[in-house]
């Protein structure tokens, strides 16, 4: 897309605002860190157009208070007090992170990652939010969580402009297919490759 042009015009009937403005589906997935970041980037730039931020931790430890999260609960009150921007809201689905060890069995984080998508979906069908992250959500269908063609069906048929962006590595091949965006983060180089560890305002 040089200069922002797309090098192809489909014959699609729409017109070129029509187009452009066009609800879209993205996938951050690959090896490599930088996947939820993007997605935070663009929950930004929506969050300015005042838009309603609706975002959605499905694996992360309930317990890990990540910087991002902190960021726009603070936007969410910014808007609540003074109007600028849109309205935030953030929720840690399920049980959290697989290698917290978590109490209870993989049914029953299955169970709680069932329920996270059924809130989803209601929300979904009730165009309650703008922009959706659904932050490292793939994995809940590399593990057999979710049904991947209910997942695909529920947001290639989701009403209005709502704009939906679901990070994590391993997104199946059917939901790759039917997004519009696909970015795959692919490592080069890592600073734990070097055996240093995550750090405060790099990691979290």
């Amino acid at each position: 897309m040089p200069q922002g042009k797309p090098e192809v015009v489909p014959d699609d009937g729409l017109t070129t605002r029509q187009r452009r403005n066009r609800p879209l589906l993205a996938v951050h997935t690959g090896e490599m860190k930088g996947k939820s970041t993007a997605a935070f980037g663009m929950a930004l730039r929506a969050w300015n157009q005042g838009w309603s931020i609706g975002v959605f931790q499905f694996v992360k430890s309930a317990k890990w208070r990540v910087g991002e999260e902190a960021a726009f609960k603070a936007l969410g009150q910014l808007h609540d007090d003074t109007g600028q921007g849109g309205p935030v809201e953030w929720h840690k689905m399920g049980e959290g992170w697989s290698w917290a060890r978590k109490s209870g069995s993989e049914e029953d984080h299955a169970s709680n990652a069932r329920e996270g998508w059924a809130e989803i979906k209601r929300r979904l069908a009730a165009e309650t939010h703008d922009f959706y992250v659904l932050d490292e959500f793939s994995y809940l269908l590399k593990w057999g969580w979710l049904e991947v063609d209910d997942v695909v069906s529920t947001l290639v048929s989701r009403p209005g402009h709502q704009h939906v962006v679901i990070t994590g590595r391993y997104a199946p091949p059917e939901l790759v297919e039917v997004a519009d965006l696909v970015a795959e983060m692919t490592k080069v180089k890592h600073p734990m490759d070097a055996g240093q560890k995550g750090q405060r305002g790099i990691e979290w």
